[in-house]
């Protein structure tokens, strides 16, 4: 019965391998033709070089949102031009409306849609996957990301080049420069993708300089233009950069009233451009002690919660092995890597072997912790990516995960470890010349010493997305002896089936810009396809023509327990496996419009729980801001939970300030305060952040973690870092 299941699911992906054949670009008729500089270019703000003169001007933009059937209400001109260093930009961005520019603060990698702002997106090998985003907003903060998937961009990806912005009164205009050594591209290639985005908060228009369907971002790169060059790019030439770093700090556990541990620590990593559009990436003794604490959240799950990769390192051109899988089946996960573990030392080759390919290559070793038995360990992996038909690509991916030199003892009571585990996958990505068809068929297998079978993975989606209808088909497959010990995969041994149907309605006139209702169905099914789960939610969703959305969403419930299960996630007691459990919840998210200097969202859900129990949430976020350099923010989330004895009537607070100041585009300073009553937890992380020169910071960082009753101090850390990038 299994076996006819899953050939079922097999021809889902067979039939929308081959809906779409090579085809021309959609927005080809947009061709920017780029030349080099007449004369030498300072960034400024200001547009007065006779380069600047001689330049093509890209024009007439495109309204996206609220509609896309017509020109823009804001202008923007844009000019490019090159030397053999940079790459040029010029925006310049007229007001339509009266009034101060929108903008969160200064900080780098601000949020979309909360600022006045200009994006360029660039795709240097014309494929319509992967490329470059750099913008600012209208007060200068910078904005950077690398581009994978046609159309998502990575901010956590950081690179060196230059801006200015200069306000007038009836206009911005945004200048930059980009080095060539800073973006990927293949050698004597003239035809780039790109496009140019605005965003303005006072009229709530987004535009851009193609014409981009309403349902896409305007980052989406199968409706780029084309950058016509006079003459093939210059080489970059020696492109290695060496970032060195140097901290010290100290570190105290106040619960075992250990000694103040201090430390003072180096190490490097290297950047070697091997061609234009491949890279090696080298650290030895790598430290992360300068990132963001992860936000935290009140978990009721049954399942591991996912917190994303933040490290510099792992970064760029990581959609090659992070992104193969789902969400919730993922083969590869970086966090797995050197959490909690020392990294001795790693190495990652990425990037573009030619128009049609990728690869991608990581080697890391990490240390052993003798306290918890663990001993050194390797993780390598490879992945390689062909482009297929217009815009789709098939993926190859394996991983070795090995303990190193490790005999352990059997009688031990510590945690055993594997001696190896190993996945082999393949995955085909569908992504339609016009973005209206994407999908995904993907095969895993892994190897595991005494595991021979039931240990793969299938899985597929195929959605189409047009202006009035968003429909979803996916399905899932996971073996209960699959394992990835270098990946996230919470869940095993299940059958999954997601349909998912969205409608949208679009009145002519009001202040609802559109609405429209969702109906989606979760389902889990143990391997006899014997019903474990199921969520049927019924949503509705309005946009306001001022970007304020409310969502009203009623869901039912089912669950069976596949093992005990504590519904507070506290240890009290365990419901048995096996249980059946039902209930209704009722729920709305209201968001507000985000021109505003005060912004806020509030949620709310009502229903049943567990055993048939009730479970009551409101969650907010209340943002000011005082332009452009203190942005204040306060989340919080209250739980109720009735449940009979021995739970009884249990409540979790979740509460988190946030005050960020940017003295400059340069300097930053921001507090995070995060109280979590199911975990018993205080944490304060301080960090202060001068960026002295391009991707070349110094950070003072402060965390505390207290008890809050009685109110007392658990651990303290102190570090202060300096690293510099070098580029020989």
């Amino acid at each position: 019965m299994q076996n006819q299941y899953l050939k079922k699911f097999f021809t889902l992906p067979l039939l929308f391998c081959f809906f779409y054949s090579f085809a021309q670009k959609k927005n080809e008729a947009y061709q920017y033709h780029i030349h080099r500089a007449a004369s030498p270019i300072v960034i400024d703000g200001i547009m007065d070089e006779d380069a600047w003169l001689q330049a093509q001007t890209a024009t007439g933009f495109f309204m996206v949102l609220p509609m896309d059937t017509s020109k823009a209400q804001v202008r923007t001109d844009v000019k490019m031009t090159y030397d053999d260093q940079n790459i040029y930009l010029i925006a310049v961005c007229y007001n339509a409306l009266p009034g101060p520019y929108m903008v969160e603060s200064l900080r780098r990698d601000f949020n979309f849609g909360k600022n006045d702002n200009f994006l360029l997106f660039m795709d240097p090998f014309d494929d319509q996957t992967n490329g470059f985003s750099f913008g600012a907003n209208a007060a200068g903060a910078q904005w950077d990301g690398i581009m994978y998937e046609g159309g998502a961009v990575d901010l956590s990806w950081d690179n060196k080049w230059y801006s200015a912005v200069k306000n007038y009164p009836d206009k911005y205009i945004f200048e930059a420069a980009i080095p060539f050594k800073t973006i990927r591209y293949k050698k004597g290639i003239t035809r780039w993708g790109i496009n140019f985005s605005r965003n303005d908060l006072k009229t709530t228009e987004k535009s851009s300089w193609t014409p981009v369907p309403r349902q896409f971002p305007t980052a989406s790169l199968a409706y780029t233009g084309v950058l016509v060059w006079d003459q093939p790019p210059p080489e970059a030439g020696l492109n290695v950069s060496v970032i060195p770093y140097a901290l010290a700090g100290s570190e105290k556990d106040f619960t075992t009233h250990s000694k103040t541990d201090y430390r003072g620590d180096v190490g490097a990593d290297v950047k070697i451009a091997l061609t234009s559009s491949l890279n090696l990436d080298l650290t030895v003794h790598p430290d992360f002690s300068q990132v963001e604490v992860d936000k935290q959240v009140t978990n009721l799950s049954r399942y591991e919660l996912f917190f994303p990769e933040r490290r510099q390192f792992f970064l760029e051109n990581g959609d090659l092995f992070a992104n193969f899988g789902y969400d919730d089946i993922r083969p590869f996960f970086s966090r797995r890597i050197g959490l909690g573990v020392p990294i001795k030392y790693g190495a990652r080759l990425s990037g573009k072997l030619n128009k049609d390919w990728r690869i991608g290559a990581m080697y890391m070793r990490t240390g052993k912790v003798n306290d918890l038995d663990l001993p050194d360990q390797s993780f390598s992996v490879v992945a390689l990516q062909r482009r297929v038909f217009s815009r789709s690509n098939i993926r190859f991916l394996f991983i070795d995960k090995e303990s190193l030199n490790y005999h352990p003892n059997p009688d031990s009571v510590k945690y055993l470890y594997q001696a190896f585990n190993r996945n082999i996958g393949f995955e085909y990505n569908l992504a339609s010349s016009n973005n209206m068809w994407t999908g995904k068929a993907l095969f895993l297998k892994s190897f595991s010493p005494g595991k021979n079978s039931r240990d793969f993975v299938h899985a597929a989606n195929l959605q189409y997305s047009s202006k009035y209808w968003l429909l979803l088909w996916r399905h899932e497959f996971v073996g209960n002896n699959y394992m990835a010990e270098a990946g996230y995969v919470p869940r095993r041994n299940f059958i999954k089936l997601n349909p998912q149907v969205t409608r949208y309605f679009f009145p002519k006139s009001g202040i609802v810009l559109s609405h429209g209702p969702q109906l989606s169905s979760i389902n889990f099914f143990d391997d006899k396809f014997h019903q474990t789960d199921n969520q049927n939610t019924l949503s509705y969703l309005v946009t306001f023509r001022s970007k304020a959305t409310f969502t009203g969403l009623v869901s039912h419930d089912y669950v069976r327990l596949l093992q005990p299960f504590d519904p507070t996630n506290l240890g009290k007691d365990s419901l048995l496996a096996g249980t059946k459990h039902h209930w209704n919840t009722a729920g709305f998210d209201f968001v507000s419009q985000p021109q505003q200097l005060f912004t806020y969202t509030l949620s709310a859900r009502a229903g049943g729980y567990y055993a048939d129990g009730a479970y009551r949430n409101v969650a907010t976020e209340l943002g000011y801001r005082f332009q452009p350099y203190v942005s204040i923010a306060l989340t919080g989330s209250y739980n109720n939970i009735k449940l009979p004895q021995p739970w009884g009537n249990t409540t979790f607070w979740l509460v988190g300030p946030r005050l960020d100041i940017t003295f400059t585009n340069k300097l930053y300073f921001t507090t995070f305060i995060q109280y979590n009553e199911q975990l018993k937890n205080i944490n304060l992380n301080t960090r202060l952040q001068w960026r002295y020169s391009p991707a070349s910071d110094f950070y003072l960082v402060y965390t505390d973690n207290y008890y809050p009753a009685p109110f007392s101090v658990r651990n303290r850390a102190f570090v202060l870092k300096f690293n510099y990038w070098w580029n020989l």
